[in-house]
């Protein structure tokens, strides 16, 4: 046996003596938690059962706090150890990826019909419907309707808070804010489901919401 032989051979009997004394210890060291009445515990990843998909990647859907989102993929995460399946939804206006497990998918919903959106542009072209009571309360009503999710709710808000004109002056700081953002969610939703870019869906909102009438005349 030459010499190169017999160094590699004690160089592999070194490894796996280093091998079995740390196996030993190991299996010391669990005798001794065993002796001290603790249990080792092995933690499983728990898979939470899955409902049926209802949606696609690349589909667009409604989020009701966020407004209209795409589908970029549907992907498995570990929530609170349950291993899920969720939707990674993206959302245009936020610049936001959102992870939605599938069991939580009644929280979406989706895009509107063609029909259900000539419905919001009639009800854009109806009279505001003020109600006489504090702004803190129907402020509270409005972020309520916004954050439903609800398409002609919105539509109403976009109505009640709309005040023919872009001077700001007309609105107050909390009142435009509310209206801008009721505005831009119904705004995506009809650039979505009509196919038409920003500018046209803007023109056609503000023409049915009378907004700038004398500036076009």
């Amino acid at each position: 046996m030459t010499k190169k032989k017999m160094k590699k051979k004690k160089i592999e009997k070194k490894i796996k003596k280093a091998k079995n004394l740390k196996a030993k210890k190991k299996r010391l060291e669990i005798q001794k938690n065993n002796l001290n009445g603790e249990k080792v515990i092995i933690k499983k990843i728990k898979k939470q059962p899955t409902e049926k998909r209802q949606y696609d990647i690349n589909q667009y859907i409604v989020y009701p706090k966020h407004g209209v989102g795409k589908i970029l993929s549907i992907e498995k995460a570990v929530i609170s150890e349950i291993e899920t399946n969720c939707y990674k939804v993206f959302i245009p206006k936020d610049k936001l990826t959102l992870t939605i497990p599938i069991n939580q998918q009644s929280n979406l919903r989706s895009t509107s019909s063609i029909n259900q959106i000539n419905k919001c542009v009639s009800i854009l072209k109806t009279k505001p419907k003020i109600k006489r009571t504090m702004w803190s309360r129907r402020a509270q009503e409005y972020e309520q309707k916004i954050n439903s999710g609800k398409v002609y709710e919105l539509a109403e808000v976009v109505k009640d808070l709309n005040k023919n004109s872009n001077t700001i002056v007309d609105q107050s700081y909390s009142e435009r804010q509310l209206f801008e953002k009721a505005y831009d969610r119904l705004q995506s939703e009809f650039e979505v489901v009509l196919q038409m870019p920003q500018a046209d869906v803007k023109k056609k909102m503000d023409k049915a919401l009378g907004r700038n009438q004398n500036l076009e005349e």
